[in-house]
């Protein structure tokens, strides 16, 4: 009924914090968890389908990079050839973020079987480190980022489509359009014949929709595995500051200070598993993120007025994805530091002296907190947002003065 709130979920298991990324990802028929899937056929089908959706993708992709070359050789064909520049540089991190996921595909399960085991289960516990709070959190920025980036896919595809439907069969138009969302040189007449059209234009939507859903669902799971980890590292701090070593024995307080140290240390290998994954993906990410930023700003500025609001769509997205990631990214780092200032910052006074040297252990291994590490990128933050908006800036400047010079 109207007015009446949300009832509050009882109990919440690991799954519910990564389906949203395994779900999506199966629309594309991505399975991580394929080779424990009992029905081969189900298992084949998905990758069958998942393969020829990557074959189809590419064949695209080489339309777009041949219709680049073809036009960038022009001064007056430059802002048809940077018009599919973004769409290259998108089509080039979705395929090599889900060559990273296969390649680490493994080493990726593993790291959600792992994260599994320390999941909270009993609902004192789940109280204790606010899962409510996390996924509800993460569940919005999972929805936003994915909007905004699927919107981008949708209105670049089917843009044409609408705006053909639309003058010729309500504004009285004598011909109907067939354009495509994106430029592409295609080895073949593809508009002459109607159901060679509506082939092409509904496998470049396909190809679209691939497309996306890689590019989205890699920043998913990056995004659920640091949530996770920034959940144990927060309830890791808040547990040591609350803690107070005058009511308790010196045993117990040398038994919490180990088993915390051992809690503290497999979050930390968790947190260097996270990094090796997905460090390489994110900086290409971030360089190829760049390019498109720039090139996407360059059109908004150069082109009309259709064509600016599609390429804001495509601006957005990327600005969204960059600083999600970067966002994310800090949290590890806060929420890891968190635990050394913890340590400082409660009652130790009165304990023994080994309680003391393990806390002192603590508080020199929080001076290296968790993060995620490009190669050449340092640990990524906010600052490296604020480097790659930098670097999409100089790109930018360089375009301008080279298109008006």
């Amino acid at each position: 009924m109207f007015g009446r709130k949300k009832e509050k979920k009882e109990l919440y298991s690991f799954e519910d914090l990564t389906r949203f990324p395994m779900v999506f990802y199966k629309t594309i028929g991505e399975d991580l968890y394929s080779e424990r899937d009992k029905n081969l056929v189900r298992r084949y089908l998905l990758r069958f389908y998942l393969v020829l959706g990557f074959l189809n993708f590419n064949a695209y992709v080489v339309g777009e990079i041949a219709y680049f070359i073809v036009h960038i050789s022009s001064t007056t064909t430059l802002l048809e050839a940077t018009a599919v520049a973004p769409c290259i540089g998108f089509s080039f991190m979705s395929d090599f973020k889900q060559f990273g996921l296969t390649v680490n595909r493994k080493i990726l399960v593993k790291l959600l079987d792992d994260l599994s085991e320390i999941f909270p289960l009993t609902k004192h516990k789940q109280e204790a480190y606010n899962v409510a709070y996390y996924d509800k959190h993460m569940n919005r920025v999972m929805w936003l980022f994915t909007i905004l980036c699927m919107t981008y896919t949708s209105s670049f595809s089917f843009y044409p489509a609408i705006k053909s439907t639309i003058k010729y069969y309500f504004m009285g138009s004598e011909i109907f359009e067939r354009n495509y969302g994106f430029h592409i040189l295609f080895p073949y007449d593809a508009e002459t014949d109607i159901t060679i059209y509506w082939i092409s234009y509904w496998g470049l939507a396909h190809c679209a929709y691939v497309a996306g859903v890689s590019y989205v669902c890699v920043d998913l799971l990056l995004i659920t595995t640091i949530t996770q980890l920034t959940m144990h590292f927060n309830y890791m701090a808040d547990t040591l500051l609350a803690y107070n070593g005058d009511d308790h024995t010196d045993e117990e307080n040398l038994k919490f200070a180990q088993n915390l140290v051992v809690y503290h240390s497999r979050c930390l290998d968790l947190s260097e598993e996270v990094n090796n994954i997905f460090s390489f993906t994110i900086l290409w990410n971030f360089i190829a993120a760049s390019l498109v930023i720039c090139f996407a700003g360059f059109q908004i500025t150069a082109s009309n007025v259709e064509d600016i609001v599609l390429y804001f769509i495509f601006f957005s997205a990327s600005l969204v994805q960059v600083f999600v990631v970067c966002y994310y990214g800090d949290e590890m780092i806060s929420s890891s530091s968190r635990i050394g200032h913890s340590a400082f910052n409660h009652n130790w006074l009165s304990c023994d002296s080994k309680y003391k040297q393990i806390m002192r252990y603590i508080i020199m291994r929080s001076q290296k907190p968790a993060s995620i590490r490009p190669p050449t990128f340092p640990p990524i933050s906010f600052n490296t947002f604020m480097k790659v908006i930098s670097m999409s800036y100089q790109f930018f400047a360089l375009l301008r003065t080279t298109y008006y010079g």
